[in-house]
């Protein structure tokens, strides 16, 4: 099933606007506020369910996409349409955080990014080899988890004191028992197979007072992608991911020890809930030094992540500077003491 929101104004397609939040109309600039708009509004084209063939309702062109695409527009009239068959029962998100930022934002907010590169190469630095920018609403899991953390450590606690000539090292052992419940809400985790887990993982943090009830008028204008894993199926990774922070809290209740050598853990993480979430990313892919470097930026808040080109050049200066600074400052040194001192 194929869904386009037309105009009822002037019956021209609708998009989702990042600056007003709004279904908005390019044609007539008439802004519908999506959470009540009528549902009559949208057209609907039912295709044979086993080849999943979609025609766009504007010029009948055949919109052919891979099989994780829930949203995309008409190569050949750029009309936005959001296949909808994809999105429902199981595969239906939850909830979505709009984009916030616009393309022509983006963009200049990744050309910013660019010039604050300091050890990036000159050209790599004015940011005019874009090659294509693309906004993608990411699937994710949102997980609700609890921990039960159990922890026998051995730790040590010295002290040092002086009695007339003498010098005392002072040693107390200590057994060190924990238990401690833990619990950790909407830990968000990509769910595509497509993007780069660490680039989404950076992306961090999304702003959950920006999450909306998932309605299909939010995506027109822009790709979307359904999950690649279920909730199930990415648990595991899940806790590779939270495992540092249940680590870092335990440990921060054993302060106020010389050393603490652990000697027994048992760490047991279950699931409490788990919510489909699509967040929103521009893809950036820039042209340099002839290969496509990819960047990531998260649509909410305009933060970028992605590895830069870097410059031998400026990195030999940078050194070089560091290295004469020491020298500059060991020579006065020197100077104040009045002279080598070898």
């Amino acid at each position: 099933m194929l869904v386009q929101y037309k105009c009822p104004n002037c019956g021209s397609d609708m998009e989702f606007d990042a600056d007003s939040g709004t279904l908005s109309c390019p044609s007539c600039g008439r802004q519908e506020n999506i959470e009540t708009f009528p549902e009559e509004n949208k057209i609907k084209e039912f295709s044979n369910e086993e080849v999943n063939e979609y025609h766009c309702e504007n010029c009948g062109a055949e919109i052919i996409t891979d099989s994780d695409t829930t949203a995309t527009n008409c190569d050949f009239c750029g009309a936005p349409v959001v296949l909808a068959d994809r999105l429902a029962g199981k595969l239906a998100p939850h909830e979505v955080i709009p984009f916030a930022i616009t393309k022509e934002k983006a963009q200049e907010a990744f050309r910013k990014w660019c010039r604050n590169g300091r050890l990036t190469p000159k050209g790599f630095m004015t940011a005019d080899r874009i090659k294509n920018i693309t906004g993608i609403y990411v699937p994710f899991w949102l997980y609700d988890t609890e921990t039960r953390a159990k922890v026998h450590a051995k730790a040590t606690r010295v002290r040092t004191y002086t009695s007339g000539d003498y010098i005392y090292t002072e040693t107390d052992h200590f057994e060190l028992m924990r238990d401690v419940e833990l619990h950790y809400n909407r830990v968000p985790t990509d769910a595509s197979e497509k993007m780069n887990d660490q680039l989404m993982d950076k992306l961090e943090p999304f702003h959950y007072q920006g999450l909306k009830e998932f309605k299909m008028p939010y995506l027109t204008g822009y790709v979307a992608e359904k999950y690649n894993f279920d909730d199930k199926e990415l648990f595991s990774r899940l806790k590779i991911k939270i495992d540092p922070y249940i680590n870092s809290f335990v440990r921060s209740t054993m302060n106020g020890y010389s050393t603490v050598v652990p000697m027994e853990q048992q760490v047991n993480t279950k699931p409490k809930r788990a919510s489909y979430a699509l967040m929103p990313v521009w893809m950036v892919y820039y042209d340099y030094n002839q290969s496509v470097h990819t960047f990531a930026m998260n649509g909410q808040t305009g933060k970028v992540v992605g590895k830069p080109p870097i410059s031998k050049g400026k990195v030999a200066a940078w050194f070089s500077s560091i290295a004469g600074g020491i020298f500059i400052a060991w020579k006065a040194f020197v100077l104040a003491a009045g002279g080598p001192l070898w």
